[in-house]
């Protein structure tokens, strides 16, 4: 995530086609992996399918505000709204045009 704050902030100004471009591969691929810690935090998957096998688990929980909001889920919510903001300004950039 942190490497799309550079990319997008830098395709502010002026707004471009190409910061979608570079954006949204590493966009998906969080999402992904924010699905993938999910499914495992949410014991969709079992623990075995983890490759954390030393060290803290994948499941540990860290921060659980309201009873359900936890950092898997924030990080999957993060990249949702990104990858539906790099959408909707694609659509506006390839109307526009």
């Amino acid at each position: 995530m942190y490497p799309l704050v550079i990319i997008l902030v830098t395709g502010l100004f002026p707004v471009s086609q190409s910061v979608i471009r570079f954006a949204s591969p590493l966009a998906i691929i969080g999402w992904m992996i924010a699905v993938y810690h999910n499914l495992l935090y949410y014991k969709i998957l079992p623990e075995s399918a983890s490759p954390c096998v030393r060290g803290i688990s994948c499941t540990t929980v860290f921060i659980e505000w309201f009873g359900f909001i936890t950092i898997p889920l924030l990080s999957f919510i993060g990249f949702t709204l990104i990858l539906s903001l790099l959408l909707a300004t694609h659509r506006t950039l390839t109307n526009e045009k």
